[in-house]
């Protein structure tokens, strides 16, 4: 059986098949519907980039992936292997194939532990290693996210932005994952950093063999970093397909939308690999995720509708 990528045209280098395996995810808070039957797989080595507006589901998606927050519907397979119904035991050995870096990388990183403990935690909690295997492994991952053996003993403040991610990104690298959930990993770093991060983050993904699912607002770092694109609102995905191909000629109004938003700095509209799309701004806010409209949710909105 073809995989998603596979039917989209994207082919998996590795050749291991699929990875991970969401289907019908649901999160409720309540009477809120977060996350509304979200079905997608990623194969290995590829990259998933889901888009979206603020507080239409994306981080609550990534974190009932790894089960950080528990799905109140659906099934999510890593490897063939049932996350969302995995006993305490069972989880604990799945955290060492799914990871995450967060977007904020001061707010992520204990402030009264050093560096070397922060990224030597899950070593220790997952009891991998004696202690001097564990030391020379914090010391090589710390070299290879390009921070010296002289950050081992110093505490995150002392660190700028991008060093404090590079420190998230050691942390999540040190079980040794299969798959890596970026949750807006540069959307807090200057400009300059955010590139960085992102070669870094590439060439980790080509060395390591990685599967990363990524999520960002910025659809220029999404069509460039990303092999697959899903757009997402209102808690359901509205668009899936090859991240060229959906950002360049988008068949959604509301991915149309996003594309047409994004900022030109001579104000002509000329977006490099996007479509020239006028005329289909949004208009009003988002419905209410407790009573959603009836038939398509962005109808309300829609300039076409």
């Amino acid at each position: 059986m073809e995989t998603q990528a596979e039917q989209l045209g994207v082919v998996d280098a590795d050749g291991g098949g699929v990875l991970l395996s969401v289907r019908d995810l649901a999160v409720e808070f309540g009477p809120v519907k977060a996350v509304s039957g979200v079905s997608f797989e990623v194969a290995r080595g590829e990259t998933l980039g889901i888009v979206g507006e603020s507080g239409c589901g994306k981080t609550t998606l990534a974190r009932a992936i790894l089960r950080l927050i528990e799905p109140t519907g659906g099934e999510v397979f890593l490897d063939g292997r049932d996350v969302t119904r995995a006993s305490s035991s069972a989880l604990r050995e799945l955290r060492r194939e799914m990871q995450i870096v967060f977007q904020d990388p001061m707010g992520s990183l204990n402030p009264r532990m050093r560096v070397g403990e922060i990224v030597g935690e899950p070593l220790l909690v997952q009891r991998i290693g004696s202690r001097r295997e564990r030391l020379a492994n914090v010391s090589q991952l710390l070299d290879r996210v390009g921070l010296g053996a002289n950050s081992f003993d110093k505490f995150p403040h002392a660190f700028s932005g991008g060093q404090r991610q590079r420190i998230g990104i050691a942390r999540a690298l040190a079980p040794s994952p299969s798959l890596l959930v970026l949750d807006e990993p540069v959307s807090a770093l200057d400009v300059s950093i955010r590139a960085q991060i992102l070669n870094l983050l590439a060439d980790l993904r080509d060395e390591l063999g990685l599967t990363y699912v990524f999520i960002s607002h910025d659809l220029g770092v999404v069509r460039h970093f990303c092999d697959l694109v899903a757009v997402m609102y209102l808690g359901k995905f509205v668009e899936v397909g090859v991240a060229g191909e959906v950002l360049a000629t988008p068949a959604h109004p509301f991915t149309r939308a996003m594309v047409a938003a994004i900022p030109t700095l001579d104000g002509a509209g000329r977006r490099e690999g996007f479509s020239e799309l006028d005329g289909v701004a949004l208009t009003g806010e988002p419905p209410s995720p407790i009573d959603f409209p009836a038939g398509c949710s962005l109808h309300p909105r829609c300039p076409v509708a």
